[in-house]
């Protein structure tokens, strides 16, 4: 049994938070939301004022938060969990933010004695709560191989990828792969719907082909039936494919169909379907072109 400091505890976080106390596992979480703090110490974590306290004693401090800012305040700010938290801490990372943020922060912690990992994942919110997580995972090998254990109670494929800010470029490939993919669904939704065909039963045609793929099963569905409620909130895909963008303009690469879904992205976030589901790029093809 360990102690164990959470910081974030939205949806991904408050999953993986239950997964670690049912294994035995001693929780010191922060959150700034009193609901959330509220409903962990019902649940008889030990709820802390600060990141820095609730890394006091800990042997591994998980932090789930948004942006690349937000992962640096926890654990560098005035009240991080830097300060708090002993050398040998390891700290685990589950947010998807820039490598190069990454790796500026394992850099930081390295000058203290603390150990980071990058370990975006994939998954979604239903991955979360079933422990099915696909977790990518970039920082030293002894760190890696010391938090493997806790890992794999919150995923089912944990991938060591190499150095610092590694899980973090594996997570932006991921998304690359999955929103292009996503984009070409709803462009074909949109030619078979501007073409009179029943949308339902070309999906049925070309899922048994080399068009077939799980993004299709999953969001093909939802687009034939209009069904754009949330699984993941656009925003959250439209912030990853922030960071690849910026990381690509930075490498100097030119990523030609990761730059035309980005201006998707940035399209159906100035409509206002941020919130909604990313099968919501197909609304964004039907709206008249400026």
């Amino acid at each position: 049994m360990l102690t164990l400091g959470f910081i974030g505890l939205g949806a991904m976080g408050w999953a993986m938070c239950g997964h670690l106390q049912h294994a035995g596992h001693r929780l010191r979480v922060f959150a700034r939301d009193r609901v959330k703090r509220e409903r962990a110490a019902h649940a008889g974590m030990q709820v802390c004022d600060s990141p820095a306290e609730a890394a006091m004693g800990a042997a591994f401090v998980f932090t789930n938060v948004t942006s690349t800012p937000d992962v640096e305040q926890v654990l560098l700010g005035p009240e991080g969990a830097a300060l708090g938290a002993s050398p040998g801490t390891i700290c685990v990372d589950h947010s998807t933010i820039a490598p190069a943020g990454a790796r500026r922060i394992a850099a930081a912690l390295d000058e203290a004695g603390i150990h980071f990992l990058d370990a975006p994942v994939s998954g979604g919110e239903k991955g979360a709560r079933e422990a099915t997580l696909s977790i990518m995972v970039g920082g030293e090998p002894e760190a890696y191989t010391r938090a493997l254990q806790l890992l794999s109670l919150l995923g089912s494929t944990i991938t060591h990828v190499g150095p610092a800010g590694s899980g973090q470029v594996a997570k932006l490939c991921n998304q690359i792969v999955q929103v292009i993919n996503i984009e070409g669904i709803a462009e074909a939704m949109r030619f078979a719907q501007a073409e009179g065909a029943d949308l339902h039963r070309v999906l049925h045609a070309i899922s048994a082909g080399f068009a077939g793929s799980r993004m299709l099963d999953l969001m093909g569905p939802k687009m034939a039936a209009r069904d754009f409620a949330a699984g993941i909130p656009a925003r959250l895909h439209a912030k990853d494919f922030g960071l690849a963008a910026e990381a690509a303009r930075q490498a100097g690469l030119a990523l030609p169909a990761l730059g035309a879904v980005h201006a998707q992205l940035d399209r159906l976030m100035a409509l206002g379907m941020g919130d909604d589901d990313t099968s919501s790029l197909l609304r964004t093809l039907e709206q008249p072109q400026n």
